[in-house]
């Protein structure tokens, strides 16, 4: 069998394993629905912030010694995964200083004069926020260093030998940058931030005061099994627990009275392919893939992505990050490899001689 032959037959898998394309309900994305009903349910200060305590307390230090100087608080830098609170926490930043807040995003700011013209509208002690800020192009980076450190900017007016750097000095501001890659971030600019924080994933416990806090808002009954099983399937993410809520809660109010129970909630996400440990239909297809059609690996990425019919970079930065934290995926040199765990989760026996290296050394044979 030839290489087309191997690609066509993994894609046909693909639809059997994964089918028709639908919205990932455990996507810690937020789209427009998701950013209007979080807005309703977003903390409005620290003191109703759930989860994160190291990063609140050092926040609320920080916080606190800027009013009491009558100044204008540190940068702030947030990391840290998709859903975890990094716009919450700026807005409660902003709150907190009595401020008000202006909000865009790295790649949105693709020139330095993009930069310059919202630098130079800011108010005196106004919140900066920037998200993705890993994704700002090189010169409006160059730009920004300046502006944290000295509050001011220099705009070139001209081209060529005639061109002119005309100084523009700018009110103090507080500058919140929010980052998924951390690590993307040049030194220059992470040094410049007076405080860094990196956000962690949730626990189940925390989880449940979230989805628990929620319900209140959005006027849901739930008993605490009930929030129990949101939150066990929630990913370590607020934003999934709420997303999961509400369709939990379109459940009840359709099938029954409109409590949620743990065996309501469980009925409403076996219905959108919600697992036990939060896996859904593309994490479940990729590990069948794994599995089926190639033995538990070791497997190369761009073949996996064939077989489940989606783009690598969907499968590396979408599925592969929560099947590798939840023990159920491995890296090796060689590929992609299952652990027992992923075998035990889907109910197959794992083969004890066949596979790679990669494999064999995951089983200890």
């Amino acid at each position: 069998m030839n290489w087309d032959d191997t690609t066509d037959e993994a894609a046909g898998a693909a639809e059997r394993l994964v089918g028709p394309a639908a919205e990932r309900l455990v996507d810690s994305g937020a789209d427009g629905e998701d950013q209007a009903v979080e807005a309703a349910l977003r903390p409005k200060d620290l003191g109703e912030f759930i989860g994160q305590e190291k990063v609140r307390e050092q926040l609320d230090l920080v916080l606190r010694a800027a009013r009491a100087r009558g100044a204008t608080a540190d940068h702030v830098l947030l990391s840290g995964a998709p859903g975890l609170g990094k716009t919450t926490l700026s807005m409660i930043i902003a709150a907190e200083m009595g401020a008000p807040i202006r909000i865009t995003s790295g790649p949105a700011i693709q020139h330095a004069g993009d930069l310059a013209a919202i630098l130079s509208s800011l108010q005196e002690g106004e919140v900066l926020f920037l998200d993705e800020i890993h994704r700002m192009s090189r010169p409006a980076e160059e730009m920004l260093y300046m502006a944290m450190e000295d509050f001011r900017v220099d705009v070139i007016v001209g081209k060529g030998p005639g061109a002119t750097a005309i100084p523009l000095e700018l009110p103090p501001f507080t500058l919140v940058g929010a980052t998924t890659r951390a690590g993307l971030l040049p030194p220059p600019l992470r040094d410049r931030f007076g405080f860094t924080a990196h956000m962690e994933f949730y626990e189940p416990a925390e989880l449940e005061r979230v989805v628990h806090r929620s319900a209140q808002l959005l006027d849901v009954e739930i008993d605490p099994r009930g929030a129990a099983e949101i939150a066990g399937r929630s990913r370590g993410t607020p934003r999934i627990a709420n997303r999961l809520l509400r369709r939990v809660r379109d459940y009840a109010q359709v099938k029954a009275d409109g409590h949620i129970t743990q065996d309501i909630a469980g009925a409403a996400l076996a219905v959108y392919e919600v697992d036990g440990r939060g896996l859904d239909r593309l994490d479940r297809a990729v590990l069948e893939a794994l599995l089926k059609l190639f033995g538990g690996g070791p497997v190369g990425l761009s073949t996996l992505a064939v077989a489940v019919g989606e783009e690598r970079e969907t499968v590396e930065e979408v599925a592969e990050p929560f099947l590798v934290r939840e023990g159920l995926l491995a890296r090796t040199p060689r590929g992609r490899v299952a652990t027992p765990a992923a075998w035990a989760h889907l109910g197959l026996v794992p083969p004890r001689q066949a596979g790679g290296k990669g494999q064999q050394d995951l089983f200890g044979t």
